[in-house]
Parts: C-alpha cells; structure tokens; sequence
C-alpha cells in the first residue's frame, strides 16, 4: 500500500490484517481524493476510525492543512504512528487513540469543525448508526460547507438523510460504497447563522467510479 499522490506519493504504508483493519483499497481511494481534490487545500480533515492512515495521509500529502486521526485500537494506533513517521509527516497532525463517539463529543465540547470527514468503521460495526445519529444531532463538527464521506458495504444501505445532513452522491466500486453528505441546514437549525447558503460541488445524485 503506497500514497498514491501529493507531496508523499509513492511512500510506502504499512498495513495490518484482521476484522478490526480494511485499508480503503487504492482504486477507490483515488477516486476518492479525484472528487475532494477542489476542497482539500487547507482543509480540516477528520479521518474517524482511521485504521493505518491510508486515507488521513494521503489528504495530508495532497495539501489539507490539519489532519486528525481517530483510532482506538493500540496496535493499529502503533501502525498508523509508523506510516505517518514513515512519510516524514512533522506537522497538521493529531492522533487520538478512543472511540468515534467519544471523539465527537470531545470535538462538540471544544467547538471544533472540520472541512471533510472521512468515516470507514468495519463493515459489522454499530458504529454507523451510532456515529450518523451523534452527528444528525450536533451536526455543526462539520462545517457549513464541509462534506462527510462515509464507506460502507454494498449491502449495507444507509439512510439518504440524518438530521441535516443530505446525501447528494455515491460512488461504488464492486462492493464497497462512498457515500457523500452535506449540511442542508433547516430553519430551527441552532447555528443556521454561522452559514451561507452555498450550492456545494457534489450537485449530482448517484455516480459510480468504475
């Protein structure tokens, strides 16, 4: 596994296997960073259940200005502290070894927001509702303009709508999903006036990356 473009490109990743452990395969990840590439200059990054690192490195080598990594499993942390010493990453990093729901609330508490958020659990994981639920209901971790990215099995479906936050693309890749969302604020939104109201770059439904 390498970064596949950016200032790292070509730098090898170590990986691990494992259910806890599925590095976002590179095909998929490319197209990924094809569809943010507008946004990712100085963005905020959040990569929740980040694994290694595949995906927070690569948005770090392609320019985002901080990137934040969740992962709560040590041995994994280990890698991922590995891959990003690896590349020589010294700055715009910050790892923190808890869970996502945890992790949400921590950066509800402290006011922190985030351009893109990245969110990969393991397929079987409650997470998905758990994590979708928290961030229906404190939305604002997200920027007003940002986009959440959530990967999930084929056969696992999600909802095209939590709260305010809309699902306006997908992109599949055999059996492996991104999912696209953003904040369509409503009108007894608590923080509706920290926003403008901006048509974001992900105009089309649906999409598929062959």
């Amino acid at each position: 596994m390498r970064v596949i473009g950016g200032l790292y490109k070509g730098r090898r990743l170590k990986s691990l296997s494992g259910r806890e452990v599925r590095p976002t395969p590179d095909r998929l990840r490319e197209s990924l960073f094809n569809i943010l590439r507008p946004r990712l200059v100085g963005a905020r990054f959040l990569d929740l259940c980040a694994g290694t690192g595949s995906v927070g490195i690569e948005a770090l080598s392609r320019g985002a200005r901080q990137v934040t990594f969740v992962e709560r499993w040590p041995a994994v942390v280990a890698v991922l502290r590995h891959n990003i010493a690896a590349c020589g990453v010294r700055e715009g990093v910050e790892i923190l070894q808890q869970d996502a729901v945890c992790a949400l609330e921590r950066f509800s508490e402290r006011g922190e927001v985030f351009d893109v958020i990245f969110f990969d659990p393991p397929y079987a994981s409650a997470l998905y509702e758990a994590v979708l639920e928290r961030l229906a209901r404190e939305p604002w971790v997200l920027a007003p303009d940002g986009v959440l990215i959530v990967m999930h099995h084929a056969k696992r479906p999600l909802e095209p709508r939590y709260g305010e936050l809309e699902r306006v693309r997908q992109v599949r890749q055999g059996e492996n999903v991104l999912s696209f969302y953003i904040r369509r604020s409503s009108p007894t939104s608590p923080r509706r006036d920290e926003a403008e109201e901006r048509e974001p770059m992900f105009a089309l439904v649906g999409g598929r990356a062959e």
